[in-house]
């Protein structure tokens, strides 16, 4: 597995080979805060009690050029002033980017400030956040559509093809574990039907562009009123509504997803117009990123995330596709 205990010591010994590259001591208090696609570690300077955030990215997923990137558009975010997200922290002689040797491999390492705050309350009123949310989102929107990319920009395509499609850059939902012939069996018919609902959809410039496709309860602080939105990792050329899809990860099958969905939405529409076949669209993209997640978590089963799921996660997902199926899919008309 990727992140077992010898493995999280090594990376934690080059961390701290880097951490001079910012001004930090290499004796620096370093604790780990999550495993997903990176490990993200909290680092504070005892002495000076400063602290940072550091991401070791996860090998062989991001190219320098698409960590940069993202890194380019988090600043210009920052610049606008429509969102509160922690901002990246140059090194000493002003790279935004730096590594180590791991093995072999090189590591890429990213830093950001560190903000307070926390997850919002899953047990409190949760749909408030999200309309807080869907106009963080509304606003992310319309800067990604007046954005003028700087040379050189890349970042991943979340479409069909690269989502649950031959080219999924998050492995195969037929790998899903626990799944069975039945379940594979609703799963290909599924794929089929979002397959040919996405290409109906298309991707027109108005509805596909750069979005953040992460903003789950875990990559979002609440410090008092003010919701700050993390890890722009994922961040890439999708449609907007999928932003949504991305917002419930992992809670698709919570009975307050329409509550979450109507506050979202009305978030959304205080700030900027979303045209009514967007909203349409919403129950495709939440069916394509369940399947998307049943293949990540397949793909990335050392994670604690992953851990959590299991195979009830797959069966869910199975039962979702049959109601899905039973909602959209055309009747055979024989």
């Amino acid at each position: 597995m990727l992140y077992e205990s010898e493995f999280l010591q090594r990376l934690e010994a080059g961390l701290r080979g880097a951490l001079p590259n910012w001004g930090l001591p290499e004796d620096a208090a370093v604790r780990l805060l999550a495993i997903s696609e990176n490990a993200t570690y909290l680092v504070e300077d005892t002495a000076t009690k400063r602290r940072q955030v550091i991401r070791v990215q996860r090998p062989d997923y991001h190219s320098v050029a698409e960590i940069e990137s993202e890194l380019s558009w988090i600043l210009a975010l920052r610049e606008s002033g429509l969102v509160s997200a922690p901002a990246p922290i140059p090194t000493v002689d002003g790279r935004l980017l730096c590594s180590f040797a791991d093995g072999d491999r090189v590591r890429h390492v990213a830093a950001f400030e560190w903000m307070p705050g926390s997850e919002p309350d899953a047990a409190g009123d949760l749909a408030e956040w999200y309309r807080v949310l869907g106009q963080i989102n509304a606003r992310l929107h319309q800067h990604s559509r007046s954005w003028v990319k700087p040379e050189g920009f890349v970042r991943k395509v979340w479409d069909f093809d690269t989502i649950i499609g031959p080219l999924a850059h998050w492995g195969d939902w037929r790998q899903a574990l626990g799944l069975d012939a039945h379940g594979r069996d609703v799963l290909e018919r599924t794929q089929a039907l979002l397959r040919a609902q996405t290409a109906a959809y298309g991707t027109d410039a108005q509805r596909f562009g750069l979005v953040h496709c992460d903003m789950r309860p875990a990559n979002l602080l609440v410090h008092g009123d003010r919701l700050s939105v993390i890890d722009f990792d994922d961040c890439g050329l999708s449609w907007y509504a999928y932003d949504f899809a991305a917002c419930v990860s992992f809670l698709e099958e919570d009975p307050r997803i329409p509550d979450f969905l109507a506050a979202w939405l009305d978030g959304y529409r205080s700030v900027a117009e979303l045209p009514r076949e967007d909203e349409d669209a919403i129950p495709m993209l939440l069916m394509l990123r369940r399947m998307q997640l049943t293949a990540w978590i397949a793909s990335h089963a050392e994670t604690p995330t992953a851990q959590s799921m299991g195979e009830d996660y797959t069966r869910g997902t199975v039962a979702l596709a049959e109601r899905y199926l039973s909602a959209y899919a055309e009747k055979d008309p024989r």
